[in-house]
């Protein structure tokens, strides 16, 4: 990602201060507890992909930097939202705010943080952007309840597990990326073909993760590996696992998903389960086939550096290992 992230810096860096100005309040624990969580965000890959997206489409103006420090409010204010449902103990790599702050003021400081995305999304100026980014904020909020109503079922299917992960990830980065075409004033086709690879973008991104949370280890993923099986989450890993192993295993899972009595070593014997029957294999399968999709969706693009960029974004998705 070195070479997208160089080409953003100045505007990055422009976001950045957006950012910092707009957590700002007179009620203290807003700017402490917004700022825990927005200061370990390494990357800001959707307001990346937002800038990248309005400069590879022709922009030369600065319009899409209040929607790239938008963008990183929506999702900032949704994992604090979802730290509290699932009763998270890391993020990003540090401690969750509702277990510093406490939980009603986490949920508060999400509020917030989304009323000041729509101040910036009305600053930009664009309709269209602020009606993008506010749907994608609906079907944010649709996706997280769905999951949640879903959680512990053995018998979610593939197709309703990509939509769950269609809205509750990668609606975000579509938006983000659309909303920089937009803003740029790039034509319908071209916002078309950007919130494709934003959309497919986001569906490998998320693959990618619920891998690495049955193969990788807390550094590289910011959170306690194997939290989503603790949590009783239904990601394609364990849909897949569960299907391939049958009715020998049934019991295992129904103890361990369903009711959640689980011990120290279920976990350990889960990510076994998932390489004996190729499951994490077929979940990265899926993600690069994403990841391709994504690619595939600038090829109408003039060749500039921003579309290898992006392109080089795509492989990042799929590339992270523990």
């Amino acid at each position: 990602m070195d070479g997208l992230i160089a080409l953003a810096a100045p505007d990055m860096a422009a976001v950045d201060a957006l950012i910092r100005r707009h957590m700002d309040s007179p009620v203290p624990v807003i700017p402490a507890l917004a700022d825990h969580l927005i200061a370990g965000s390494g990357k800001r890959l959707r307001p990346l992909l937002t800038v990248a997206a309005a400069r590879m489409a022709g922009a030369r103006d600065d319009a899409c930097l209040k929607l790239a420090a938008a963008v990183e409010f929506i999702h900032t204010a949704t994992l604090l939202h979802d730290d509290v449902v699932d009763s998270s103990e890391l993020r990003r790599g540090r401690v969750a705010a509702h277990l510093i702050w406490g939980a009603p003021s986490s949920v508060l400081v999400g509020d917030f943080l989304f009323a000041r995305s729509f101040e910036l999304m009305v600053g930009a100026g664009s309709m269209s952007a602020l009606e993008i980014l506010a749907r994608a904020s609906r079907v944010i909020a649709e996706g997280e309840v769905l999951q949640l109503t879903r959680a512990h079922d053995l018998d979610l299917g593939q197709d309703l597990y990509l939509e769950i992960i269609q809205a509750k990830t990668a609606e975000l980065f579509a938006a983000a990326a659309e909303c920089g075409a937009v803003s740029a004033g790039a034509p319908p086709e071209r916002c078309r073909s950007l919130r494709k690879f934003g959309m497919d973008l986001g569906l490998a991104f998320q693959l990618v993760d619920d891998a690495l949370d049955y193969s990788s280890d807390s550094a590289t993923l910011g959170k306690n590996p194997g939290d989503d099986f603790r949590e009783g989450k239904a990601t394609l890993p364990l849909l897949l696992t569960m299907a391939r192993t049958g009715p020998a295993e049934r019991e295992f899972w129904v103890r361990t998903v369903d009711r959640r009595e689980q011990t120290d070593a279920d976990f350990q014997r889960a990510c076994e389960l998932m390489r004996q029957t190729g499951a994490l294999a077929s979940t990265l399968d899926l993600a690069r086939s994403y990841a391709d999709s994504a690619k595939a969706a600038l090829a109408d693009f003039p060749a500039n550096s921003w579309r290898p960029a992006l392109e080089a974004l795509a492989d990042f998705a799929v590339g992270r290992r523990a």
